[in-house]
């Protein structure tokens, strides 16, 4: 016993090392929502576009047919590997799934997935690992945690706010009644088996990244941290499980903080546009000055900067994107 847990503190002590000096990752949003691309039934939203779904209160009987259309026959793995590699980024997370419970990985669980319910029929995050692997790229999985609006007992129905005061947190639209639902149903019979899938099944993950803990309760929060630390003891985790766990400190979106952090392990995750899933009229892009000031700027304070694109419904990261992340590298005086 004293040997295991000696090794495991070994080995978690040196994800903490690789992270405080990582300085720069890719974040991927990419999903079913990518199709509509921020506008549906003559109306643009006018916040993030992965948030498709709940801003326009589409049904699961209307958004459910997108993925018998979503066939992304540019999506190239290798290419958007090759790409954070040519940045100069160390790590590469990509949402395996978002709020809108749909998943890219062939998920055993639940058939709503990129494999299974999609023409394409393909398991985006096995061809991403093996890409990561190709290119010396460490692997981290977005996995949303509590939101599910897929699903009858997703959770957020217990937030009295709105998202960005416009968007329900949970499905209140197929689902009106949040006095009957219990996440905890939904937990166990969805999320804890689809985290169990992600952390067994494509290899070294560098981190697990979860989002929004609105509903969850302390103690399953805990159990997903256990989790991720049975089966791959060096995974880090975000703070964004919940509940005062985790092992860094996810900053709020498009958070860029001045002080100085000297104690444990920050991250800013932000976006290259005003988006992070994909909207084909979002074109507020930071020039390469830009994102390398912002790079200077969090790195000096010890600060992680993860940089987001949205790839389009095709699977392509948008060339302005890809222009300004390789100028960045080039006059940042990357030399790959």
């Amino acid at each position: 016993m004293g040997n295991s847990n000696s090794n495991e503190n070994s080995v978690l002590g040196k994800s903490r090392e690789w992270f405080k000096t990582a300085g720069y990752g890719m974040m991927i949003h990419w999903g079913l929502y990518s199709l509509p691309a921020g506008e549906w039934k003559g109306r643009r939203m006018n916040v993030i576009g992965e948030w498709a779904q709940s801003y326009f209160r589409i049904p699961h009987s209307e958004y459910g047919r997108l993925a018998g259309i979503f066939d992304p026959i540019l999506f190239d793995a290798d290419e958007w590997v090759r790409v954070a590699k040519e940045s100069g980024m160390k790590y590469f997370v990509i949402t395996s799934k978002h709020h809108d419970g749909f998943a890219l990985f062939h998920s055993k669980v639940d058939k709503y997935n990129l494999y299974d319910a999609t023409p394409f029929k393909r398991d985006a995050i096995a061809e991403i690992a093996e890409a990561c692997h190709k290119y010396g790229i460490k692997l981290g999985l977005y996995y949303s945690q509590d939101l599910d609006w897929h699903e009858p007992d997703g959770g957020g129905y217990t937030a009295a706010d709105r998202n960005c005061g416009v968007m329900s947190w949970t499905n209140d639209w197929d689902y009106p009644d949040n006095s009957v639902k219990k996440y905890s149903n939904c937990f166990e019979n969805k999320i804890k088996p689809q985290v169990k899938e992600i952390l067994t099944n494509y290899g070294e993950l560098c981190l697990i990244w979860f989002d929004t803990p609105r509903t969850i309760s302390p103690e399953q929060s805990r159990e997903l941290y256990d989790m991720v630390k049975s089966y791959q003891p060096g995974c880090l985790v975000n703070s964004r499980i919940g509940n005062g766990l985790g092992d860094y400190r996810s900053m709020g979106d498009n958070q860029i903080p001045d002080e100085y952090m000297k104690d444990g392990l920050f991250e800013s995750p932000a976006t290259l546009n005003d988006t992070w899933g994909y909207k084909s009229f979002d074109n507020n892009w930071k020039t390469p000055e830009k994102v390398i000031s912002l790079r200077k700027h969090l790195n000096e304070r010890g600060i992680n900067y993860l940089l987001n694109v949205g790839p389009d419904y095709l699977g392509r990261i948008p060339a302005p994107a890809q222009e300004i992340l390789r100028k960045a590298a080039e006059d940042n005086g990357c030399r790959l």
